[in-house]
């Protein structure tokens, strides 16, 4: 089992910038691709990004590249979701999610462990 802890979430203006952190626990990080998602009111649930178990890939959603980069620590267990640029579209609650093999993918069912999720809101 893996747990998932996000946390950075929070209001910020449009243009403005926030730091999303997801803390792994547990079975923790070993050989587990991890991902970001998001998902507004009223809609599904989105790919943001993901990034393989070694870092060496990574994937952006068309409406987040060049805006928000996905990195991670392992020796921390930690994953984080560096944002910039926000604009009011961003707004959603972020989830933070892990899967059981080492590549990254953009598909949410493919991730088998989810945060509770952060919310995050850009005013504009």
């Amino acid at each position: 089992q893996v747990q998932l802890v996000e946390s950075g979430g929070g209001l910020v203006q449009a243009g403005g910038s926030l730091r999303l952190s997801c803390a792994a626990s547990g079975r923790t990080f070993d050989r587990r691709a991890m991902g970001w998602f998001r998902q507004a009111p009223g809609k599904e649930r989105e790919f943001v990004a993901a990034i393989s178990w070694s870092g060496g890939t990574t994937y952006y959603a068309d409406s987040v590249k060049g805006r928000f980069i996905i990195s991670r620590d392992n020796a921390k267990n930690t994953v984080y979701l560096q944002m910039s640029s926000l604009k009011p579209e961003d707004t959603a609650a972020y989830y933070c999610a892990a899967r059981s093999m080492a590549t990254a993918t953009t598909r949410v069912h493919d991730y088998n462990y989810w945060g509770q999720g952060t919310q995050v809101t850009v005013s504009s």
